[in-house]
């Protein structure tokens, strides 16, 4: 039989490593976080010289731009919280998708230089805005799993831990893309 202090030893040992591990899942889901919130700031950053060079074709889709540039001050403003940003990016990639729809009726802007080193750099960031985004969701189930589970859950519960969101793609870009009218053109 082992002595008490050893026990009480083992004992402390645990809870010391159920809850460093809990807040290390913790600090991981918003260090993922910070890494979207980077990728989101310098899309954010790209877009008032996307409108730019746009807004001068593009003279029926200027609610469009409106709402876009609304977002966008919205979202640098830094009063969002995770899920209101989450919400905020989900609309903003909606309507930017609707920009560039549109940018299909105009053919001078799509010739344009700027308007194309402009349009590579965008598709660059959402390529990393992407692996932000799983690697987000990685850490989130990751904590998650924590979160819910025995024994981590019982912690969880003390430190008042919740369950996590997922950065989830928008319900229109899960919509099948028409491979017929890409190559159309």
């Amino acid at each position: 039989m082992l002595p008490t202090s050893i026990i009480i030893i083992i004992i402390f040992g645990a809870i010391a490593l159920i809850y460093n591990s809990m807040v290390g899942k913790k600090n991981q889901v918003e260090y993922a976080f910070a890494g979207i919130d980077a990728m989101l700031k310098k899309r954010f950053d790209l877009i008032p010289n996307l409108i730019a060079t746009v807004k001068k074709y593009m003279k029926h889709e200027a609610e469009t731009l409106i709402k876009v540039t609304e977002m966008r001050a919205q979202a640098v403003s830094g009063k969002l919280n995770s899920e209101d940003a989450v919400a905020v990016d989900n609309q903003f990639s909606k309507a930017m998708g609707g920009i560039m729809v549109a940018v299909e009726n105009y053919p001078e802007l799509k010739a344009d230089k700027n308007f194309i080193q402009l349009q590579r750099s965008l598709n660059e960031i959402e390529e990393q805005l992407s692996a932000s985004r799983r690697a987000f969701n990685a850490s989130v189930t990751d904590y998650n799993n924590a979160v819910e589970m025995f024994p981590t859950n019982v912690f969880a519960g003390m430190m008042n831990y919740r369950g996590r969101e997922f950065f989830e793609i928008p319900e229109a870009e899960r919509k099948n893309v028409n491979v017929g009218k890409l190559f159309s053109e």
